[in-house]
């Protein structure tokens, strides 16, 4: 049977689900201090398709590219106490302000240095963000075809994948030729909890930034379980031209974000009757809210 080489692409978000009054800066930027950093809703989708694959081929491995600060290797162990093969994370002071551009070219950089692959997995778009820019962006500098809105990756042929797609009015099942970038649908099935295994032995893993703050007994640990260490990759490590990074190579500035919550200033209660259905319809068309 056919072993293939499998990416995921996963972000690590605030979780901008559960923003309260302290979620913004004075500035209109985003507070991430004040909000709780998670595995991105959709990438935990993606990571389950992935992980299927590798159960239903044998020998197929999958690895996992997150770019972040330093922090962000938590959604690489994430992924190790799910069943993903092995991670790296792309950190480097010179990404920071990185736009869906520049995001993308870094990713399409360390891709490009897991060559050779067979398919790129990634959500479809991250919650603090929203663009669903990021793996479309990936595709056409890797210069492969990609398929969005993926609700499941049918099967993988030696030079084909067929993926069932979720669209606003149904659903299509397409064939694209390997390699291919598919960005996952919410609608996909979610990801597996942790594997209890995989949990105790991956859950000293850190990556190198991290090894820093570790006492000589877990140093010696690191020695002796090679796999525990997390890579870390920064722009020399994918040959990445820093004109393309960070705010350099980002034309996309934020001008500001804002929080809208809405309040009821006032409140009816109606019963089910139709005096009360009659009298509101009446007062909405009155106040020219409809009608």
């Amino acid at each position: 049977m056919t072993k293939f080489n499998i990416i995921v692409l996963a972000k690590q978000v605030p979780d901008t689900r559960n923003v309260g009054k302290d979620a913004m800066k004075a500035d209109g930027t985003v507070n991430r201090s004040a909000l709780p950093a998670i595995f991105n809703p959709e990438d935990l989708n993606a990571l389950e398709q992935a992980l299927r694959l590798k159960d239903k081929y044998p020998g197929s491995s999958v690895t996992l590219l997150t770019m972040g600060p330093g922090r962000a290797a938590e959604v690489i162990r994430e992924a190790l106490y799910r069943g993903v093969d092995k991670g790296s994370l792309l950190t480097d002071r010179k990404f920071a302000g990185s736009d869906t551009l520049a995001t993308s070219y870094v990713l399409s950089m360390a891709i490009k240095k897991l060559e050779p692959y067979d398919i790129v997995i990634a959500g479809r778009q991250a919650i603090d963000g929203d663009t669903a820019q990021v793996g479309p962006q990936v595709a056409e500098k890797l210069n492969v075809p990609q398929v969005t809105y993926a609700e499941e990756i049918i099967s993988l042929e030696q030079e084909s994948v067929k993926i069932k797609r979720r669209l606003e009015r149904g659903v299509e099942t397409v064939v694209s030729p390997l390699p291919a970038v598919i960005t996952v649908h919410s609608s996909a099935p979610p990801c597996r909890p942790r594997n209890a295994k995989l949990l105790m032995k991956y859950k000293h893993s850190r990556s190198v930034s991290e090894l820093q703050d570790l006492s000589e007994d877990y140093l010696q640990l690191h020695r002796d379980r090679p796999y525990l260490k997390i890579e870390e990759w920064g722009a020399s490590s994918i040959s990445a031209d820093e004109e393309k990074l960070g705010l350099s190579g980002s034309p996309t500035k934020v001008k500001k974000i804002e929080s809208v919550v809405f309040k009821a200033k006032e409140s009816k209660q109606l019963s089910s009757s139709d005096e009360d259905i009659d009298s509101l319809v009446k007062e909405l068309i009155d106040k020219h809210t409809i009608g």
